[in-house]
């Protein structure tokens, strides 16, 4: 029994779903180091930069990441799940309190 190839069928699909759901996920990722570095109030110190510019390289990867899929819609499954769970623990965290109010 062989692998399956992997072709480039439903890149598309792929593509978006990488290109979106992968900065909420890069923005909530973001949002949860900021949380267990402790940042304030202030985004300015070097724990805040830190946070700050983590969405990159975690976009870029799952952007990268994302062809893995089978299926474009699989993509927007596994990655909309991730990003749920994310936010979920970042909302559990408290720091979407202020926000949302």
């Amino acid at each position: 029994m062989s692998a399956p190839q992997l072709t480039s069928r439903n890149w598309l699909g792929k593509a978006s779903a990488g290109l979106i759901l992968g900065f909420v996920l890069a923005l909530g990722l973001s949002g949860l180091l900021a949380w267990s570095i402790g940042v304030s109030d202030t985004f300015f110190s070097t724990k805040g930069q830190l946070a700050m510019w983590s969405i990159s390289p975690v976009w870029c990867t799952v952007l990268s990441l994302c062809f893995l899929f089978r299926s474009g819609l699989r993509a927007w499954i596994g990655l909309g799940l991730a990003s749920a769970v994310v936010w979920a623990a970042l909302y559990g965290t408290g720091m979407l309190e202020g926000m949302l109010a």
